[in-house]
């Protein structure tokens, strides 16, 4: 997928004793993978050098979504947290900009294949049965640009709250588009014909995927704690161009 990376965009936004949280920049890798060989700077890697200490990935984010990224600081809170994440317990918010007007709320309960790289998942299973998935969300906003598309005169477009309970791969991208409503800048799921649009439009190629607040239980104190994450610089871009109040996305992490 083609992403700009802006590095300057990578920043620590919550550490203790037990944990790291992260800003990860669109088009940056979590870790070193076989896919992706040219690449020398990798969010792990980011992390450990600024703390100076190593850290354990607690989940993933796609290459080219930015956003909110957990670390544990020592294997015991890597086990604890990575039981809550087994568990489904923590929950997560990501941001979207899709095609079209979708509900003001819903549930997508489509369920999905597993996806298989043929570098990194070359020992995998490849006959396993599609894996149940569920996201729910809520709409938050939706504009419509005058730019004519094919038979349309303008194009509509919505920003929208995604709560996934599962976590398969590509699930977000792959549930949105299913049901008719691909994430802009995704150019595997996508609508090639909008993604177009915006990377000429704003001049900036990038997939409008963030992922925005996690809610844990504390693995020392057992405290609920919620942490969020801000918009990178390329996707406030979007959302000035769109028209759409900065009330309405610091609503995302309410």
């Amino acid at each position: 997928m083609q992403t700009d990376c802006q590095l300057d965009q990578f920043k620590i936004l919550y550490q203790d004793d037990y944990l790291v949280a992260v800003h990860k920049p669109a088009g940056l890798l979590v870790h070193r993978s076989p896919i992706d060989k040219h690449e020398t700077q990798f969010a792990v890697q980011m992390t450990r050098d600024q703390i100076k200490q190593k850290v354990y990935p607690l989940h993933r984010l796609d290459k080219a979504t930015s956003g909110l990224l957990l670390f544990a600081l020592d294997s015991n809170t890597a086990r604890l947290m990575g039981q809550q994440f087994e568990e489904h317990t923590i929950q997560k918010q990501y941001l979207a900009i899709c095609r079209g007007w979708m509900n003001e709320t819903g549930e997508i309960t489509h369920a999905l294949k597993h996806k298989l790289d043929k570098l990194g998942d070359r020992h995998t299973q490849t006959n396993k049965p599609p894996q149940e998935a569920l996201t729910n969300y809520e709409r938050l906003a939706t504009t419509e640009v005058m730019y004519k598309m094919g038979r349309f005169d303008s194009q509509r477009y919505s920003l929208v709250k995604l709560m996934p309970k599962t976590g398969r791969k590509h699930q977000l991208r792959r549930h949105l588009n299913h049901i008719s409503h691909p994430i802009i800048g995704d150019v595997k799921y996508g609508d090639r014909h909008h993604n177009h649009f915006f990377n000429t439009w704003l001049g900036q190629h990038r997939l409008y995927l963030a992922a925005t607040s996690l809610t844990f239980n504390h693995p020392k104190t057992n405290q609920q704690m919620t942490l969020n994450a801000p918009l990178e610089s390329s996707y406030q871009k979007a959302i000035q161009h769109l028209n759409w109040q900065e009330e309405t996305v610091n609503y995302t992490t309410s």
